[in-house]
Parts: C-alpha cells; structure tokens; sequence
C-alpha cells in the first residue's frame, strides 16, 4: 500500500513542520517500542493509530522499563518535531526534549571530587551501577573505562546497599557518570 498516494493531505501537513516546532496531542497507543500521539491539528493516519511518533529513546531522559512508566493512552503530551518520517508518514516526536536534563543539573552542582551517597542498583562484571537519585545512574568501574582507572571492587558492593561513592568524571555528550567506590577501597 503506497500511503504517500492516499494520504496527500496527510503529505501536505508533515511537509509543512518545522524542526523543533511544539506539537501538542494525546496519546492514542503505546508499544514497546515506541508511542503513537493523534496530533490536535493534523490529519488521520490512514494506516497507523497517530501521526505522532515517540522513538523509546525520545520518551524521557531517566531509565524507565516500559513506554507506559512515562505516559498513558489518553494522556495530552506536548512534543517537539524532530523530523518527517517519509517511510511511515508519521511525525517523529520528542517528549524529553521540552523537558529539562537531569545530567546536565546533577552536572552543573556536582563537582568532580565530591562525595556523595548512592544505592546500588546493579553489580556486573564491568563495574558497580549506582543510582545517584532523580533517574541517575553512575558506574563505578572495576576495570579501566576511556583511560580512567578501576576504581572499585565487586566483593565493595551489594545490590540494593547504600555507598559513599566520589564523583570522578561526568561525560555530558555520552551522559556517562564515572564514579570511585567507597572511601577506603580500590
């Protein structure tokens, strides 16, 4: 089925949006891989259950484990464009991007060298993760990290037991939180 011939004035309106323009809608079904919004000024899909589409990655900036941790059908979001998708017809939508970063917060008051308290959420073979609060995780590695050394070891760390860890590095394009274990170890 060639959706771009039946739906013209569905064509016509995405051609028209702006990158970075706020859309406005409500959520009409959730997947696992991604949310479908019915748009307030746009037209009906022909096919798909919204003209709105919200990537899983574009969703939040904190961990969630489904797409309904982060919003409901019939839920009203507003959504910034990010790009027309031709293949589908649909609108690609962001819902973290009119919401502020808690890394590039957390970054801005947190400076490397200081101590603070974390749980740990998850030990793995790589390092231990550690939830910072406000959907943060930092890893202290076990082994060197992008030239950074280990700076803990997994017999420190117990999932679900409260830390001290420092912060070591915080990498803004990666959104990556290099942390040392608790003072005394490594």
């Amino acid at each position: 089925m060639d959706q771009q011939m039946e739906a013209p004035e569905l064509r016509a309106f995405l051609e028209a949006l702006n990158r970075g323009e706020v859309l406005t809608g409500t959520v009409a079904a959730i997947e696992r891989f991604g949310v479908f919004v019915a748009l307030d000024d746009g037209p009906g899909h022909p096919v798909l259950p919204g003209v709105g589409f919200i990537s899983v990655a574009e969703l939040s900036w904190v961990r969630f484990d489904a797409p309904d941790d982060v919003v409901a059908v019939g839920e009203r979001v507003s959504c910034e464009f990010l790009q027309f998708d031709t293949y589908n017809m649909e609108a690609g939508l962001s819902l973290k991007a009119l919401r502020p970063d808690p890394l590039r917060a957390f970054a801005d008051r947190m400076p490397v060298g200081r101590e603070l308290r974390g749980t740990v959420e998850k030990v793995l073979s790589v390092g231990a993760f550690v939830d910072l609060g406000e959907g943060l995780l930092g890893l202290v590695p076990f082994r060197e990290v992008n030239g950074y050394p280990a700076a803990g070891r997994p017999e420190d760390f117990g999932e679900g037991e409260e830390v001290s860890v420092v912060v070591t590095h915080i990498e803004r394009p990666t959104r990556r939180i290099l942390l040392s274990g608790p003072r005394g170890t490594s």
